[in-house]
Parts: structure tokens; sequence; C-alpha cells
């Protein structure tokens, strides 16, 4: 096909995407984890990829999730029809696929319509791989599928978390369609690059194939206008990689000229837990003698599950005339709390405006219903809004009791955006007795910091001082980002980071050796 025959069925591609898409409500799409590739991105990874085979080599194409064709389209625009030998796309929606045989009638693409996880790779193989796989949530895969994904991969001698997402299996599963030296470019969620459940992701490209490049797009240029994500192009070749071989990591602008890259040795990134650091730092990230992990109990605050009607205000309290027995102060959003300490007021309620508190109890509804018939009909209220049929609420005994979240000491905001030089991160010191809801991280010190604080309380002013000297850096490279800029970190992710700063803190004002924190 010449250039204006591809140029004219790309118009009417677009069309027929955008009219595919308006078929299906947001929420359906994110459940079939459907999210059309621009024509400018697939025609410059495209192009991209084409620069690293050989000059004039034949080309036998495969996308494993078709869709409409976006990459047959860019990579029949960035090469001579002669040069591409053989195409096949696979897409398991019939309207997409019906609409793909349409649209490529007569251009040698062959489609199959049908699940690519259940199909049998050819004969013979294929030498390039563009495809942007479906970006499918693991709580919307079926056990069934999960169990066969995990068999398919036992074969493999492969093995994931059952986190992961549809596309780490797609990329996996490919394995056995290319052939020995062929190339793949994938555009998959950066999220891989950090996460426990990309670990076999990252061995994958470190020890199966020979990785060339991953290209991470800057988390607030979101490439899928109707997707929160973070992306990333993965390009490798399939072949085990050659001794003292090195990737090249880039970051932000057009794949072929990034704002930043980095060659980072092979051996540098098996050792290190986060890639996202990359190309930013072109050392590995070595973990600290000690971490916050090895000081503090770090948990998620309490998920109530309906912060609407548990999550009260004093008037809401004085109107239902439910018993202060049945309440405890709770920390508001981190946008209300314009301080970095909380003080308290004489009954510990926090200082704060708005002043709010969890409703946890554990009397039997029939005992409420017989001392305090005001409160019972707020219940009642819960019942008729089917709160008590919520998924959390369903799971506690009584339905209006809540997991225990005694209140921390220290807490760290849990996800945030950096705007106007902002970070997205804040620790908070809690010198009320409030706990918090999940929007938090809650830090209970435990062991020897938990006991150096019993006998010197004054030192929560240090140890909150010298996590206050913790970098954005750090908390950013053990973090991680999606698109539009939200950053977020886990329990596990905090714990992770260096407790120096702490550490140091409690020397200079106890005298202890670091190491007997730890005896």
């Amino acid at each position: 096909m010449d250039f204006g025959t591809i140029h004219n069925i790309e118009e009417h591609r677009i069309e027929e995407q955008t009219r595919l898409d308006g078929l299906k409500t947001a929420a359906e799409r994110n459940q079939w984890g459907q999210f059309a590739t621009p024509h400018q991105l697939a025609l410059s990874i495209a192009r991209h990829a084409c620069t690293l085979m050989e000059e004039n080599s034949s080309v036998r194409f495969f996308d494993p999730a078709l869709g409409t064709g976006a990459f047959f389209s860019a990579l029949s625009a960035a090469l001579p029809a002669e040069r591409i030998k053989a195409a096949t796309g696979i897409e398991l929606d019939p309207l997409f696929a019906k609409s793909a045989m349409k649209l490529w009638a007569g251009s040698g693409l062959k489609v199959t319509k049908g699940d690519f996880t259940r199909q049998s790779p050819p004969s013979h193989r294929f030498n390039l791989i563009l495809t942007n796989p479906p970006y499918v949530r693991h709580h919307h895969l079926s056990a069934e599928d999960k169990e066969r994904f995990k068999n398919k991969l036992t074969r493999m001698n492969l093995h994931i978390s059952g986190l992961a997402g549809l596309y780490c299996y797609f990329l996996l599963f490919c394995h056995d369609w290319m052939e020995e030296g062929g190339l793949a470019a994938w555009l998959i969620p950066s999220e891989f690059m950090d996460v426990n459940y990309g670990v076999t992701l990252r061995r994958y490209l470190t020890e199966r194939v020979t990785l060339l490049q991953i290209h991470r797009f800057c988390p607030t240029d979101v490439q899928f206008t109707d997707a929160l994500v973070s992306s990333a192009v993965v390009i490798f070749r399939k072949s085990p990689p050659p001794p003292d071989h090195a990737a090249r990591f880039s970051f932000a602008g057009p794949i072929d000229n990034p704002r930043s890259a980095a060659n980072i040795p092979l051996k540098v990134l098996q050792i290190s837990r986060k890639w996202t650091q990359f190309p930013t730092s072109i050392t590995a990230s070595v973990d600290a003698e000690h971490t916050l992990g090895d000081l503090f109990i770090i948990k998620r605050g309490l998920a109530t599950g309906a912060n609407d009607f548990f999550i009260l205000s004093e008037s809401d309290i004085r109107e239902w005339k439910i018993p202060r027995d049945f309440i405890k102060p709770i920390l508001p959003s981190p946008r209300y709390i314009k301080t970095s300490i909380i003080d308290a007021l004489p009954n510990g309620a926090p200082n704060l405006s708005p002043r709010l508190y969890l409703l946890d109890c554990d009397v039997p509804e029939k005992n409420i219903k017989a001392h305090w018939p005001r409160f019972y009909e707020y219940l009642k209220k819960g019942k008729g809004q089917k709160v008590n049929q919520s998924y959390l609420s369903s799971h506690r005994e009584p339905w209006y009791s809540q997991e225990k979240r005694p209140p921390s000491p220290f807490l760290c905001t849990y996800m945030g955006r950096t705007r106007n030089g902002k970070h997205p991160f804040r620790f908070l010191w809690n010198r009320s007795e409030a706990t918090a809801h999940n929007v938090y991280l809650m830090l209970y010190p435990k062991g020897r910091l938990l006991e150096a604080l019993r006998l010197h309380p004054e030192l929560e002013e240090q140890v909150f001082e010298a996590l206050q000297r913790i970098t954005p850096a750090q908390l950013l490279s053990e973090g991680r980002v999606y698109g539009g800029g939200l950053h977020k970190v886990e329990p596990k992710e905090l714990a992770q980071i260096s407790a120096r700063q702490v550490l140091d803190a409690i020397e200079a004002f106890v005298s202890i050796e670091k190491t007997t924190l730890f005896a």
C-alpha cells in the first residue's frame, strides 16, 4: 500500500475507533482494558523500533491485542510495503476484530478473533511485536483465568504474583511467539518497574532476553486521555543478554529524543528494587543497614467502607444522640491540616477544624434499640442506605464496629501530587488521641525505639524532626507514580527507606549505639 492509501485507512480507523469506544461506558472499557493508542504515539514507537532492526530486512509482524490496528497502521506508514512479509493480529472483542478485518482487507494483515492467552503459537514465529496489551487489573481477572495463566507460566519456569495485571501475562506469553533475535516493543504501564508483582517481568527482562531500552513518559503527560496511568515503552530482543550488557533508560519527551537518558548496566538492574530511579540515578539502590521498617510498624489507616456514614461531626453526634463511649476522634483529610504538628484539646481530640469522630461500637443492636433509640434510628438509616451490606461492613461483627487502629504518634500522607514545587508526602506529629483513616500511613514505634520513647518521652520531637529530614527524593524513589503526577507510597515501600536520620537523632539524644536498637 502506498502512503496515500495508508493515510486514508488511518483516517477511517480513527473514526471507527471513536465509534467503537462510544459503544461502551468508561467503566466497561476499563474492565476490558481497552485504551486506544494515539496514532502519533504508535507511529513514533514503530519508527523507533524499525531503527533497531537490520536495514532492509523483512518483517514478520505480530500484535496480540490488535484493536482496530493502530500499530499495523503505524508500521505500514514507517516501512515500505514490500518489507512487511507477514502480519498477524489477534483481537478478543468481536466488534473490534470485525472492524479490523474490514479496515485492513487486502493489506496482508491476518486478523484472528479470539483470546490470545488461549492461542498456540504458529510454526512460523514473528520477528517484530508492536503492541499495547489490555490493561486489565488483577481484580477483573477470574480465578479460573488466573489459575490457567499460572499453569502456563509454570511450564515456562516462571512464577508471578496474583496481583499482576493482564499485560504482564501477555508480555510473558509472547515469548514463544517470537523468533530468536526478534524484536518487541511493548507500550505498558510503568508500574511494573517498581511494584512487587513486577519482579517476574524485571527478571525476565534481565535474564531471558536482551533489554534494549525502557522509555518512561513523564507522569504528568498521560498518554491515554481515558486512563490515569503512567506509561513506558519496553523494547527488547529475544536473545540471551551479552556479558556486561547495559540497557538504555530514558525519561520524558519523545522516545527518540528524550529529555534525559543513561545506559544502566544489567548488573545494576538485577539488584535494584526500583527501576523508576533510572536514568536520574545510574547506580543501584543499595538497601540501608537499617530502615524505617526496623523502627516502626507501618500500617495504612483504617478503612471504614463508608466514611460518610461512620465519620461524624459534633453536630451529627448531638442530633442522633450517639453516646460518647461509641465514638473516638479521627483526623480529617490532609487538606485540612495546615501544620505539621497536631496538638490535642483537653479531651484528647485534635485541635483541628473540622473536628471529626469515628463511630465504633460493639454493643448488639437490640441493646442499642432498648437504651439509645435515637442512635438506633441512625443505624436503621445506615441499613436503609445498605451500608451494612458493603464489603467491609458485612465482614465486621457487628457491622458498625471498626478495625483496631489506635492513635499513632507519627503519620505520613499516603498520596499527593507534585504541583508548584509542593512535595506530595508529609510527615505529621500526632500529639492527640485521634486515629486516622486510610489516606494516612500510621507509624507505630517498636522494639528499642518504643522503649527509648517510654524512657524519654521528649525524644518524640527529635524523632519527628528526623522524619521530616527524609528527603523528597528518598520518598519518591520508594513510592510509585501514576498518570497525572499522582504519587503513592505503600507501607512496605515506606518501610524500605533508610532510618539513618532517625538513628542519628536517637544517638545524639540518648547516646544509644545504633546496633543496640535492634539487639
